[in-house]
């Protein structure tokens, strides 16, 4: 199995996995090798078969991730996706085991990830990783849980735990309408929330807000944990699904 990893002299000319599918969404695909081109700078690691495959890895120092949590000296992992006939091939535990090795290499405490206590959308899937010796460290509103693979050096630090952005979040501000939260961590998000979901709320006269995660300093104060895609309506939270967005869809996820 051979694997690459992605950086300023390649990063132009290959692909960045499941972004290379829908052609509408073109801009937004850019919009996201821009985002990780600036993200090398600070230690980002994307990592993919050498296939054109959605079979890859992201991670970097919790420090410096896009994610509301507080884990200090832990890597965190971003998308994790083994998809379609790729699936049951050792693909999820070899990039794993890449993850894991990078973290013991840089003296880091383990690894950490944002999942859902369910299955949630554009997210890493939580019983696979439970399996893998991750723990559940914390717990959010909403179904979100923080996930910790602690090496035993880590056993006398704190845990991992969300920051008070997620575990005090005020939406009472968004009561009226949709609210979502994205950035450009995905290929699919910009496009359809500034097309498809907009042209699905002025449709139905939903009045839609738009916050738009454009710095590490935002998505570390999201109240919520999902910085990719996070869409609520009259102030209670909805889905991370961006599919949510089309208007084909949308009525499945919201009754005005």
């Amino acid at each position: 199995m051979d694997y690459i990893q992605l950086n300023h002299d390649n990063i132009e000319n290959e692909h960045i996995c499941c972004g290379f599918s829908d052609k509408k969404c073109a801009n937004s695909y850019q919009a996201k090798k821009q985002w990780m081109s600036q993200q090398f700078e600070q230690g980002f690691v994307f990592q993919r078969l050498d296939e054109r495959a959605k079979v890859f890895i992201e991670y970097q120092a919790a420090e410096q991730a896009w994610l509301p949590i507080v884990a200090p000296q832990y890597l965190a992992l971003g998308c994790f996706w083994v998809s379609g006939k790729y699936k049951k091939q050792g693909h999820g535990k070899a990039l794993l085991a890449k993850a894991l090795g990078a973290a013991k290499e840089n003296n880091k405490l383990g690894l950490v990830t944002v999942v859902g206590k369910k299955k949630y959308h554009f997210m890493s899937d939580t019983k696979w990783l439970i399996r893998q010796g991750f723990v559940v460290v914390d717990e959010a509103p909403n179904g979100f849980l923080l996930l910790a693979y602690q090496f035993p050096n880590s056993a006398d630090e704190q845990n991992p735990r969300f920051a008070d952005s997620v575990l005090k979040a005020d939406l009472s501000n968004a009561q009226r309408g949709c609210l979502v939260y994205y950035s450009n961590r995905c290929p699919f998000a910009e496009y359809h929330v500034l097309e498809s979901l907009q042209q699905s709320c002025v449709k139905r006269n939903i009045p839609l807000s738009i916050v738009k995660l454009d710095s590490v300093e935002k998505a570390q104060n999201c109240p919520c944990p999902q910085t990719i895609f996070s869409l609520y309506y009259q102030g209670q939270f909805i889905t991370t699904d961006i599919s949510a967005c089309m208007d084909s869809r949308f009525d499945k996820f919201i009754t005005p």
